[in-house]
């Protein structure tokens, strides 16, 4: 009978404690960038592979004398053993706008624990933003 009542006791209690909680708010609406990722990063890996296998660890800009952008990206492999990739640069202008076309998708071999300098250089002086897009070879 004292086992029931404590049994009895320890639900009431049980219960009595989860009426306490705070009823749950939605939450906010998040934007997402599936749709802008290439608009709002300037290194991007177009596959989940890419993404794992290597990381841009620095990327340097300057203006050449006439007036073009010229861009080096730091690629580092990530993972233990070699790793090919393509790589290519998207210029754009003030508006997101591609301007003089792509750069032509590289083959890139990363030895383990190295990092490779990469350097792009935009087609006229119109560029002023970038995109460094990683993929695997295909």
């Amino acid at each position: 009978m004292k086992a029931l009542l404590r049994h009895l006791c320890l639900a009431s209690g049980i219960a009595a404690l989860a009426g306490c909680t705070q009823p749950t708010t939605p939450y906010a609406p998040q934007g997402t960038t599936k749709y802008t990722l290439e608009n709002t990063e300037k290194f991007v890996a177009l596959d989940g592979m890419s993404q794992i296998r290597v990381a841009c660890t620095g990327l340097q800009e300057r203006t050449l004398q006439d007036g073009r952008l010229q861009v080096i990206a730091n690629v580092r492999n990530r993972v233990r053993g070699p790793v090919v990739i393509q790589i290519q640069c998207v210029f754009a202008d003030d508006r997101g706008l591609a301007v003089g076309g792509e750069t032509l998708w590289r083959t890139l071999l990363l030895p383990e624990d190295s990092t490779e300098a990469v350097r792009f250089t935009a087609f006229n002086a119109l560029a002023t933003h970038y995109t460094i897009r990683v993929r695997e070879p295909r």
